[in-house]
């Protein structure tokens, strides 16, 4: 497997409205795999392998280039800087973060922390609250200076090394990088095989803050079949009762059934769990209660489509220690690749 690619996808900074430089890297590993490529208004990357016939079936795959992230929102005169948050953050996970500040003229190292008194000199209370993600400012070090080399809008990524840990690959931004690994790897592997259907493998903009790119880009295709390709959660590990664990690690991809967003075609599931159990590609069902993710906008655009979920379980996820496991991801491009195929 391509853990190259992976890793680059990862370490790319990339938050809502600010995907040009992931979008940048995919142009350079789908070109001669695609009939068309085109960027659209939303700034989602657009690649079409043409079917066969007049009006062939269209199958869409949607894999989001954003991840969660900040915007500078506000520069003190001291140099400090405040953020805003695109994408869910649970704030017990920013505490003493090392961040990088992506400017126009470079990126600058800093580091994170939240507004208030230090342990030596906090109080009980002061212990105990967990400061909302608003509350958090950024340090670069540069003092009043930061003033003449960041603005309001500049985007803020966590800073951290991808790793490989065994079977595990660990980084900030799996989600949804994964997603962008599998539609590049996917094409890859159909090789020069002519499809009877027509192939849209759409990068989206903006999934973490609505689904934005998704429902512009399936407005414009118009699909037949929807594939949502994202993370889910997996939480096989202490602390969570059984019944919450949505995927345990090693056990195959997720074929998934529904969430606060869509709900699964039941023919389409039924396919592709017939189809993994024929190519023995291991695979679990999986649902969550709520979240969402861009199988649900191709769902619903224009007149609707069939739609379902193919997701890779993700531990620690909207960290900078999410976690995959390497098989469940070969287990996930398997069966993008037999499903392609087999259309």
């Amino acid at each position: 497997m391509n853990i190259e690619l992976l890793k680059n996808l990862c370490e790319t900074p990339g938050v809502p409205g600010n995907e040009e430089r992931v979008r940048e890297l995919i142009l350079g590993e789908v070109e001669g795999l695609f009939d068309e490529v085109r960027v659209d208004a939303m700034g989602s990357l657009h690649c079409v392998r043409n079917g066969k016939g007049t009006d062939p079936e269209r199958i869409m795959l949607l894999c989001h280039m954003d991840e969660i992230g900040f915007l500078v929102s506000h520069i003190s005169d001291k140099g400090f800087l405040y953020l805003q948050p695109v994408g869910g953050f649970d704030p017990r996970n920013l505490f003493s973060r090392r961040v990088l500040v992506c400017t126009d003229d470079g990126e600058l190292k800093a580091v994170m922390n939240p507004a208030g008194r230090p342990v030596h000199i906090a109080s009980a209370a002061d212990k105990k609250r967990i400061p909302e993600p608003h509350e958090f400012y950024v340090d670069t070090g540069l003092g009043e200076a930061a003033k003449d080399r960041v603005k309001v809008g500049d985007m803020v990524v966590m800073d951290e090394p991808f790793l490989e840990m065994g079977e595990k690959l660990v980084s900030k931004a799996l989600d949804n990088r994964v997603a962008c690994w599998l539609g590049i790897e996917a094409a890859r592997g159909l090789g020069k095989a002519k499809t009877k259907a027509e192939i849209h493998v759409v990068f989206t903009t903006q999934e973490e803050v609505g689904l934005r790119g998704a429902r512009t880009a399936s407005y414009a295709v118009k699909p037949d079949i929807g594939i949502g390709i994202d993370t889910t959660l997996s939480c096989d590990t202490p602390g969570v009762p059984e019944q919450d664990r949505t995927t345990v690690q090693g056990q195959g991809f997720g074929l998934h059934i529904r969430d606060g967003s869509f709900i699964a075609d039941k023919a389409l599931v039924a396919e592709v769990a017939a189809l993994a159990e024929k190519k023995k590609i291991p695979y679990q069902r999986t649902m969550l209660r709520s979240g969402g993710q861009d199988g649900a906008a191709a769902q619903q655009s224009a007149a609707g489509a069939r739609a379902i979920g193919i997701v890779v379980g993700t531990r620690y996820i909207h960290t900078v220690t999410e976690m995959v496991d390497r098989t469940d991801l070969k287990a996930a491009l398997d069966i993008l690749v037999a499903f392609l195929k087999s259309r």
